[in-house]
């Protein structure tokens, strides 16, 4: 398997570059995101189901195998998986016709725990014979530099550098960026996400900072962490065909867009996806797209759903490399813009109608839901994907439940830890000083 940027418009002689080259560069050459030569359909190989003995970590390796080729990743991707993918993944059924998709069960309490982990197992091997070291660099508008942190806190031949928006995170998302120390490095920016973001490329594009650094991404642009993310809705999608009879459509709450990428690649590899539907927070780039094929970015806007802050998405550019007719896009890429107000009104009802605290951003998915026709209900089963735990939200939360929220072990043991932070301007001089 060959990976190719989406910039590429494969002329005669172009060259894609193998699984380990595509997540050590993280982002092409010519700025563009890798993107697989093709799609393999996996799904073929799961004609009669998931067997009962294959655990989830199992079937991850099983999946992403094609995608990984040959070579020391692909002869350990059985362990790799194993090590990233040791936490659960449930679904719980909400109502009828409706279930809940919970990624937060992992260390840090979100679904980017499934990336980072499958990058720093893969990222370690590849590494392991080699006596450079490098420098993992990630804008994070929250759960993402937790998750990268933890990942990567402690590894051998590894430095990470977190930027984050000063103002833009949520002051427990705060502590679990910032209470490592060590080999992890995190900068607080005077800015917001997309200043983070364009830092991150800016240096990325720049040959002097990576010859100086050896840079690389473990933001959702690296195909490494996005691959990962396919492998939950290829799973929960076969388990709901086979238990209910009807291929499941997702509700996926999505910001910097590579959660619904890889729901989207999943699908195109042939696994049982009825249709996917993005739930966004005021920031509205994909919603205006979808309704007018005019593709234009603008600075995010400040929301209760933080970590999906993003005004100018990255993957926007895999999403349209995959369905790059608007028209098209537009019948098979539903969006619902979410705001605050409804946000808060989800959770505040959460507890009396199902029972559940909601975090912001599965609240986007929620409400996107509820805002559905009768008739886009009773397609089929539906699948809500809650991306983050409540407890790492109470400012936002207790007010609107009014009660607090239990703090599971994982968060307080971050709790007690010394905090390190850098303050910097956004701009690359800065960051450099700061380096």
């Amino acid at each position: 398997m060959k990976f190719y940027s989406t910039r590429d418009a494969r002329t005669v002689g172009s060259a894609g570059v193998s699984f380990s080259e595509a997540v050590l560069k993280g982002l092409a050459d010519d700025g563009g995101l890798f993107v697989p030569e093709a799609f393999p359909q996996v799904a073929q190989e799961f004609s009669e189901g998931i067997p009962d003995e294959m655990s989830y970590a199992d079937f991850a390796a099983r999946m992403l195998a094609p995608f990984v080729g040959e070579g020391a990743i692909a002869d350990s991707l059985d362990e790799i998986c194993r090590a990233a993918f040791d936490f659960p993944v449930p679904l719980k059924t909400l109502g009828s016709g409706v279930s809940i998709l919970e990624l937060f069960h992992g260390p840090t309490l979100a679904f980017k725990d499934f990336g980072a982990r499958f990058l720093a197992e893969v990222m370690g091997r590849i590494m392991n014979t080699s006596s450079q070291n490098v420098c993992v660099m990630v804008a994070t508008s929250g759960d993402t530099g937790g998750a990268v942190a933890s990942a990567f806190a402690g590894k051998k031949g590894f430095r990470v550098c977190l930027l984050f928006p000063d103002h833009g995170v949520s002051p427990r998302q705060r502590i679990q960026l910032t209470c490592w120390g060590d080999n992890i490095r995190s900068f607080a920016v005077k800015g917001t996400f997309d200043d983070c973001q364009k830092l991150v490329k800016t240096a990325f594009s720049d040959p002097a900072w990576n010859a100086r650094f050896c840079l690389t991404s473990a933001n959702s642009i690296n195909l490494g962490r996005l691959l990962p993310q396919s492998v939950y809705y290829a799973y929960w999608s076969l388990k709901l065909k086979f238990e209910q009879g009807q291929a499941p459509g997702f509700v996926i709450p999505t910001g910097n867009l590579g959660n619904a990428v890889a729901a989207f690649w999943a699908k195109k590899m042939g696994f049982p996806i009825r249709e996917l539907v993005l739930a966004t927070n005021a920031n509205r780039s994909i919603g205006d797209y979808a309704e007018s094929g005019q593709w234009a970015p603008r600075p995010s806007i400040p929301t209760l759903a933080n970590a999906m802050d993003v005004g100018n998405p990255s993957n926007m550019e895999r999403l349209q490399n995959l369905i790059p007719d608007w028209e098209t896009f537009k019948r098979e890429v539903p969006v619902f813009s979410v705001s605050d107000f409804e946000i808060a009104q989800v959770i505040q009802k959460g507890p009396s109608t199902s029972g559940e605290v909601w975090c912001p951003h599965t609240a986007t998915a929620v409400r996107a839901y509820e805002r559905m026709t009768v008739e886009q209900r009773a397609h089929g089963p539906w699948i809500l994907v809650s991306t983050a735990h409540p407890c790492k939200f109470p400012e936002t939360l207790e007010p609107l439940v009014a009660r607090k929220l239990e703090i599971p072990t994982a968060l307080s043991e971050l709790l007690s830890r010394s905090l390190h932070e850098t303050p910097m301007e956004p701009d690359l001089a800065a960051l450099l000083a700061a380096m």
